[in-house]
């Protein structure tokens, strides 16, 4: 696996121990489908967040919610709609950006996590 999928996975695990520490309920993570993928799902009273998190070393090219394009916004939207269908028809689904912020990447003792709940939303879902 190469350092940016390791980096990738090790903001995953963190913005899910984030989560958890928040009360959130960690459902699935890497949830992948031939339409597209979600990196974390997660429940909180009655809500489904399907998040997907963008690691960087800092903010110089752009914040790291930026790169959450529309098109892959249609793809967490697709992965999200198949999730609902197969498991989660009665919850309302969300769709949060998670930003980490990890300077000497895995090393960073503590990283800058910033949550974006409702980052992009969409009709019809379920």
């Amino acid at each position: 696996m190469n350092e940016k999928k390791l980096i990738g996975r090790w903001g995953e695990a963190l913005a899910a121990d984030y989560l958890r520490k928040k009360k959130y309920k960690i459902l699935g993570m890497g949830y992948a489908t031939r339409f597209g993928e979600v990196d974390v799902i997660a429940e909180k009273d009655g809500v489904v967040a399907f998040v997907e998190v963008k690691t960087r070393k800092d903010a110089t090219h752009g914040e790291a919610r930026e790169f959450v394009t529309k098109s892959k916004q249609r793809r967490i939207i697709a992965a999200a709609s198949s999730w609902c269908a197969q498991y989660g028809e009665d919850k309302q689904p969300r769709f949060d950006v998670i930003e980490i912020y990890a300077p000497e990447g895995e090393m960073t003792k503590k990283p800058e996590i910033n949550h974006i709940e409702n980052a992009f939303w969409t009709e019809g879902i379920r």
